[in-house]
């Protein structure tokens, strides 16, 4: 445990001893223009994509995501949240899988403990929130017109 931690540290010192200098040179690449720094992304990402798995199809899904996110700015749909699902989706997914297994299948297992079902009410309150914001926003909007002038 202790030794996770102290490489962590040493790797922290590491990388402001090489940033420190190098800051004008990382400010200076946002000079690039865009095409090119786009070109470069893809590059490495196309790279990277092809590197972890050694398949094409990696490649595909690389291309089909990075058109799905094209769309989606375009028509202006606010891209994070897709891009952290591409991220964590994986990983989520087996999660799942995993405790699917552990339970015989059973859905019953994800929330028999009080803290799994308080984590789930957590989410669905702030899944929730922005649409219940709004419907008290109308509602109370309703109230003032219905209220004549005077009597509040």
């Amino acid at each position: 445990m202790w030794g996770l931690i102290a490489s962590l540290f040493v790797g922290m010192v590491l990388l402001l001893a090489l940033n420190l200098p190098l800051a004008p040179l990382w400010a200076k690449l946002l000079r690039i223009p865009r095409p090119y720094l786009y070109a470069g992304i893809l590059f490495f990402a196309a790279v990277g994509a092809y590197a972890v798995g050694g398949e094409v199809i990696d490649l595909v899904i690389l291309l089909v995501i990075g058109l799905i996110g094209f769309g989606m700015r375009r028509y202006g749909l606010p891209v994070l949240p897709a891009v952290i699902g591409v991220i964590l989706g994986p990983g989520a997914e087996q999660q799942l899988r995993r405790a699917l297994q552990i339970s015989d299948g059973s859905v019953t297992g994800l929330v028999n403990t009080p803290f799994s079902v308080t984590v789930y009410a957590i989410i669905a309150v702030l899944l929730a929130w922005p649409l219940l914001k709004r419907l008290f926003t109308v509602v109370r909007d309703r109230e003032r017109d219905r209220t004549p002038a005077g009597t509040g």
